[in-house]
């Protein structure tokens, strides 16, 4: 019988996924869990195993092309059965059937499908461009919310946004008819060429909103020829996050705060248990200390540990925490489920091991998704500190910067201690900054006053 192999969602926000590379080739045998193919989203690189054992008769997407999630992109069959074309056919290169065939015109052959928001390309003739987008015919079944997340990227909805187009009126030239970057750009432009044809004010130059302050077009400085630049297209993990830090920063009203700490207390007894945590398989570092202090501190001050919805407030019963991970290729945020229920030593385990399963993509779809408060570490790379931006739908993010030795004044005496910056970035929106201050009082509190017994 054979299996359906879909794209997965990687994340609570993520709508789709970009095919990196097919592990696999079509008559190859697989088993159930061994790598199939390998994926990438603003959230995470990952390889995804198999969801069942027999052979791979179909691959239906190419390698570089994006499609949202719960798309069938492969097909296995039972063992002995053969592929639905000749494997001299059929590559990991080329998909034998295409999920859908959106009419295109005519592209040069070196073209590669790209996702939303891939870098700019030179103008295309009138004989490679696009097809203009058209009203698309009313869906069935599905909010128009719904549809409107399922056929467009952030960045499509913003620009949406920005000139006041339906997204769900519109039939792109995707798969399935999602609307593209290209397509919302076409159809902006051709509304605009419209407009000024009947002489009303272009689009570009009325206001987006009610909601939204005027503001002037940015012109972005274009490269002159002979200029001592190297171009180089952004990856898709690094697309999707600049997609993604844009869309937090105008969605949340973004606050900081700053509190100095001292780790004098915790770097003795780190030096004093490191032995012990050592010989139990886990690493006793600064962050294990803030990891756990930061837990606490959320259940004593829930609305950190909340969520955004509309006119709502939403309060997560469970304490799930993102720690940002930073890789050669990009950056993403595993999270360790039910943190509150760990001890100091479980954390210290938990942080180990979805940091050395990041950085060889060998995470899980379950184990990106769900977070409810991030915590993010530039001090490791020598910073005093950092202001992070919030990791939507989260409301606030802490920033931890690096613990070094300076003078202090304790007592009315100048004395030694390592001391660290810890900075919360939140949403001032539903946070307000006695709350947020209460946040981090409760985190240095715990941490300059740690009980022995606890670690």
């Amino acid at each position: 019988m054979a299996t359906d192999v879909v794209m997965p969602q990687m994340g609570e926000s993520i709508a789709e996924g970009t095919i990196v590379r097919w592990i696999k080739k079509v008559g190859d045998k697989i088993d159930r869990d061994e790598p199939l193919f390998e994926i990438s989203t603003d959230k995470v690189d990952a390889e995804i195993p198999s969801p069942a054992a027999g052979v791979l008769t179909e691959i239906r997407v190419k390698e570089g092309e994006t499609v949202p999630v719960n798309s069938v992109v492969a097909v296995i069959g039972a063992a002995g059965e053969k592929p639905a074309s000749a494997p001299g056919a059929a590559s990991s290169q080329a998909p034998s059937e295409p999920v859908a065939a959106p009419a295109k015109a005519a592209a040069p052959p070196k073209a590669q499908p790209q996702a939303d928001g891939a870098a700019t390309k030179a103008p295309a003739s009138a004989e490679s461009a696009p097809p203009k987008p058209t009203l698309a015919p009313p869906s069935s079944g599905g909010s128009t919310e719904e549809v409107i997340r399922q056929r467009s990227s952030p960045l499509v909805r913003k620009i949406a946004k920005e000139h006041n187009v339906d997204i769900s009126q519109l039939q792109g030239s995707g798969m399935a008819g999602r609307v593209t970057k290209d397509d919302i750009l076409a159809y902006v432009g051709q509304e605009a060429q419209e407009g000024a044809d009947r002489g009303a004010k272009p689009l570009a130059e009325r206001p987006p909103s009610a909601e939204r302050a005027k503001g002037p077009a940015i012109e972005m400085p274009a490269f002159k020829p002979g200029a001592a630049t190297e171009v180089v297209p952004m990856s898709v993990m690094r697309r999707k996050i600049a997609e993604h830090m844009v869309m937090s920063r105008r969605t949340s009203a973004h606050v900081h705060s700053v509190f100095e700490v001292s780790f004098g207390r915790i770097d003795a007894i780190r030096h004093k248990k490191k032995a012990e945590y050592e010989r139990a398989g886990a690493k006793l570092t600064y962050l294990s200390f803030i990891v756990k202090a930061a837990v606490d501190a959320l259940r004593a001050v829930p609305v950190v540990n909340a969520s955004v919805d509309g006119d709502n407030i939403v309060y997560h019963q469970n304490v799930n925490l993102g720690i940002a991970v930073a890789l050669d290729w990009g950056l993403i945020v595993p999270v360790i489920k039910g943190a509150d229920e760990k001890n100091l030593l479980g954390l210290s385990r938990s942080v180990a091991d979805l940091a050395a399963r990041a950085r060889s993509k060998q995470l899980k779809p379950d184990e990106v998704s769900g977070g409810t408060f991030t915590i993010t570490n530039p001090g490791v790379f020598g910073a005093l500190f950092g202001m992070p931006i919030i990791n939507q739908p989260q409301v606030a993010i802490l920033g931890v910067g690096n613990v070094e030795k300076r003078a202090v004044v304790i007592d009315d005496a100048i004395a030694i201690r390592p001391m660290a910056y810890l900075t919360l970035g939140y949403d001032h929106r539903i946070i307000d900054g006695a709350v947020a201050d209460q946040f981090m009082s409760h985190v240095k509190h715990a941490l300059e006053n740690w009980d022995p017994d606890n670690a």
